[in-house]
Parts: structure tokens; C-alpha cells; sequence
């Protein structure tokens, strides 16, 4: 219980807790925050390690000059990249295994290709909006690779989406993160950032559910 309730703190106050960590142990920082971003990109059993408000906390420290911005940006883009292809490479690993269970209501050969078939169609799509929205980038990249999306085209897609996640939250932290208003309410825009995505992912769920995707 004690772990939950850290975890939960770390996250509401991730600004603190990085800071802090910045000021005792200087440019360690960078393997830390690498590690983080590669772990809950690349491991589909951690999506709930921080993210989009890591990032963003990240380019407020480098607006007042306690990161850098441009290592922040290059390793934390190279964490996010390579988290999801190692993500993709476990879903193509595991999968083949996993869909020959026949008796399995969800892992099976329809199974199987109604995953192939919606990744073919909104696949790339797919990849980059779940970049930014919590729990979902976890799984999407593993699911892809159980699906069999081409490397070459989840590459193209893996690349893109992380460059926009990370570019720009850090972007966005760094011009704006020091803003009175946002230091004083961030605990608040934490929760935003984990909320509001996740209605969104509720929505769309009940939607699918209301239109089933039709195969072939």
C-alpha cells in the first residue's frame, strides 16, 4: 500500500521529485529519465509510470536552465522510439503462441485477424494518437506486433509519433511550465493530462462496442 501511495505522489508531484533528484545527482538525471520513458514505452506489464507530465516537467526545468533541452529531447526521443520497438518486437514474438490457444474466446485466429485487418487499415493512425494518451501507448505497439504490422511501416509511424509526444510536450513545458499560474495548479494539470485521455478512450471503447469493426 505504501508503494501505491508513493507512486501516486511521485506522479502528482513528479516536479519535485525530479528537481531534487536533479540538484543531488546531476546529469544521472538523463539515465533516469531515459529509463522511465524506455520502461513505460517498452514494457506492455508498466503503463503507469508518468509520461506526458514527465516530459512536460522536463521542458519547464530546461526553461530555467536546470536541463538541458536539446539531451533532453535527443535521449528521451531515442527512450520512446526504442521502448516501442521493443514493445512491437515482444507482440511479434509472443503473438504467434499466444492465438493457437483454439479455445480461447480472445486469443485465436478471428481473433488474430480482426487485429491484422484494423491495423492495416488505422494502424499508423493508431500508433501516433496513442503516443498521447496513458496506458493506451503501452499496449498499442505490443498489439501491433501480435497483429503483424510491417516493422518498416510501424517504424515510419513509431518515429513520427514519438517525435510529436516528446518534441512537443517538452516544447510545451518549456515555454509555459514556469508560468505562475501552471506552477501553482500543475498537480492539477497532471490529472488533466490523465483524465482527459482516458474519457476519450472510454468514449471511443463504447462507440466500438455500438459499431462492431467489419472484417473483409
Amino acid at each position: 500500500m505504501e508503494i501505491i501511495t508513493y507512486l501516486f505522489d511521485f506522479i502528482l508531484h513528479v516536479d519535485k521529485y525530479l528537481e531534487a533528484f536533479v540538484r543531488s545527482y546531476g546529469l544521472w538525471v538523463y539515465a533516469l529519465l531515459f529509463l522511465v520513458i524506455f520502461v513505460e514505452t517498452g514494457v506492455v506489464i508498466m503503463p503507469f509510470l508518468p509520461g506526458d507530465s514527465l516530459l512536460f516537467v522536463v521542458g519547464a526545468m530546461c526553461g530555467v536552465g536546470l536541463m538541458s533541452y536539446p539531451l533532453s529531447v535527443g535521449l528521451l526521443l531515442a527512450a520512446a522510439v526504442l521502448g516501442n520497438q521493443s514493445n512491437y518486437a515482444l507482440g511479434r514474438y509472443f503473438g504467434p503462441r499466444v492465438f493457437k490457444w483454439e479455445d480461447s474466446r480472445l486469443f485465436n485466429k478471428a481473433a488474430f485477424n480482426r487485429a491484422h485487418d484494423f491495423y492495416e487499415r488505422y494502424g499508423g493512425i493508431t500508433i501516433v494518437a496513442a503516443r498521447f494518451m496513458p496506458f493506451v501507448r503501452t499496449f498499442a505497439p505490443f498489439v501491433a506486433g501480435v497483429a503483424k504490422m510491417s516493422r518498416t511501416r510501424f517504424t515510419l509511424f513509431d518515429v513520427s509519433g514519438g517525435a510529436l509526444w516528446v518534441v512537443g510536450i517538452i516544447t510545451v513545458g518549456y515555454f509555459f511550465g514556469n508560468f505562475p499560474f501552471v506552477k501553482a495548479h500543475l498537480d492539477k494539470i497532471i490529472w488533466a493530462m490523465i483524465l482527459i485521455p482516458g474519457l476519450v478512450i472510454m468514449f471511443g471503447a463504447w462507440k466500438s462496442r455500438r459499431k462492431p469493426l467489419q472484417v473483409g
